[in-house]
């Protein structure tokens, strides 16, 4: 193919800092990003800061020329731009030698080539018009042409300029999620009473990911989180701002399938992912002996996980936090476990055993708390091989469901008319309560393949299971599963394991 013909463009890039604050480039393409030119000079200033000849501030040059010198400098800039800037040198002239004019009350004159002073803020150029109409058009596509994928490649920048402290960062998602706010759709499907699709569900969970990470940072100032606050509840009072759980109540979801089950539902989804080496990165500045970045995010995201929190309403939002739970769970998989890790995983089970209502895994906790049956799974098998004890107490802890367990009810029974009133309530919509189950009877499983040939420990996650699990068809399962560890070829058949077998199998008969 014959090339396009060379073009000459004149680019000018202004630096502050290390980071580039304004562009100007003649070939005049517009877009979010920096055009090639612009990309080219800066690639060639990295690669040959010799070849670019730096410059004194201006005025640092002025002040070392006498009068004639300033005169002849005056005079050449304005013949040689005499028709742009003699109207502007003749109307300054006449402010200058007016005694009483707003110039001459101001000391010293600006200097566009000196730099930012080092307490102003700097930040990497941004063109806001551009942000806006490429949002406007990736959402007006609807998902088409890849705009999906370039909307997350915008969510990936705000990201890597958080990373960087970068206040552009903040600026960027403002104006995305004014475009979001704008987009007509909205109100189309809040009048048709329908809900938005997964992928901008997806794009909208995104969107408010970044808005945590943006408020919660530590760095920020005070008057910048309110200023945030304020914005962040003018757009939630509007109408058709999306809620949470991504539907109005106002409609039935097709439930079928709505989250995968079993144990490879994870792979409950999550598709294939590179394994990543983790090691300990000391920073002996901040942390105590022995910690490390790596022992504080693991540290956090057990704590993360065990905390106890109130199933949200809405089939998105539960859907949201099973696979947002299985998502991190599965980045911690990728982890390694040493000796180091081990001690903070016994940490964290001992604290959330014995943790008050902060804790899933606490005495208490409320009827309709979301159940920490995965976790506890992945806490059972991680901390089976170092302390088997406290890896079955964990798990015998997770097994309860107690959305499932009649209220006991309240109020007075001696008088009559309060009967009525101490019904106990019908069980809420847990609409991903077949996938919780499913989870439940996993866990359930784990630790009678893991108890096999320990008569103690078999008795006591049957007796767990005979409490706990509410489904037959669950309960089946566990008789199957329970068999057929007991029969295993290469040993000899565990009696206890039959009897638990048994005793399951006659369950689901007489229930």
């Amino acid at each position: 193919m014959q090339s396009e013909p060379e073009t000459v463009c004149n680019v000018a890039i202004s630096f502050d800092r290390c980071k580039i604050t304004s562009v100007t480039c003649s070939c005049g393409n517009k877009d979010i990003f920096y055009c090639a030119h612009v990309v080219a000079l800066s690639l060639y200033r990295i690669r040959k800061p010799d070849q670019v000849k730096l410059h004194l501030p201006i005025s640092e040059t002025l002040f070392q020329m006498n009068r004639d010198q300033l005169q002849k400098f005056v005079q050449y800039l304005i013949t040689v731009h005499h028709t742009e800037v003699l109207p502007t040198a003749q109307k300054l002239a006449d402010e200058i030698l007016s005694q009483n004019s707003e110039i001459n009350q101001v000391h010293g004159a600006p200097d566009p080539t000196a730099g930012a002073s080092i307490d102003d803020e700097n930040c990497w150029h941004l063109d806001e018009e551009q942000v806006q109409e490429q949002v406007k058009l990736f959402l007006s596509q609807g998902g088409y042409h890849g705009s999906g994928k370039q909307l997350n490649l915008l969510f990936a920048k705000v990201r890597e300029m958080l990373k960087m402290r970068d206040s552009n960062g903040a600026r960027m998602l403002t104006l995305i999620t004014e475009q979001f706010m704008a987009d007509p759709r909205l109100s189309l499907w809040r009048q048709q009473g329908t809900t938005m699709t997964d992928k901008y569900r997806q794009l909208w969970d995104e969107l408010g990911a970044l808005w945590m990470c943006i408020v919660l940072n530590p760095h920020c100032k005070l008057e910048q989180k309110s200023s945030w606050l304020k914005q962040l509840k003018k757009w939630n009072s509007v109408d058709v701002c999306p809620w949470e759980d991504g539907n109005h109540g106002n409609e039935l979801p097709n439930l079928t399938n709505a989250l995968p089950q079993g144990t490879n539902a994870n792979q409950e989804n999550l598709g294939q992912c590179k394994s990543l080496e983790y090691q300990h990165l000391p920073a002996h500045k901040f942390l105590e002996e022995g910690e490390s970045y790596l022992t504080l995010a693991v540290e956090v995201a057990l704590i993360g996980l065990g905390q106890q929190r109130i199933m949200p309403d809405g089939l998105y939002a539960q859907e949201k936090v099973c696979r947002n739970e299985e998502q991190l769970i599965s980045k911690l998989q990728e982890i390694e476990l040493d000796d180091t890790l081990v001690k903070i995983f016994r940490k964290q089970a001992v604290f959330l055993l014995e943790g008050g209502p902060y804790s899933g895994l606490g005495e208490v906790i409320h009827r309709e708390s979301v159940p920490m049956h995965t976790f506890a799974k992945y806490l059972f098998t991680s901390l089976l091989p170092h302390d088997a004890e406290l890896a079955y107490k964990t798990a015998l802890r997770a097994m309860r469901l107690l959305v499932l367990e009649s209220t006991a009810p309240s109020g007075d029974l001696s008088r009559p008319h309060h009967i009525a009133s101490v019904v106990p309530n019908r069980y809420p919509r847990w609409f991903t309560l077949s996938h919780i189950e499913s989870q439940q009877c996993e866990l359930a499983s784990t630790m009678l393949t893991a108890a096999k040939g320990d008569v103690r420990r078999l008795e006591t996650v049957l007796e767990s299971i005979q409490k706990n699990i509410h489904s037959s068809s669950h309960i089946f399962k566990l008789a199957q599963d329970a068999f057929k560890i007991a029969t295993l070829m290469d040993s000899l058949p565990d009696i206890t394991l039959l009897k638990v077998s048994l005793e399951l199998g006659l369950q689901v008969f007489l229930s």
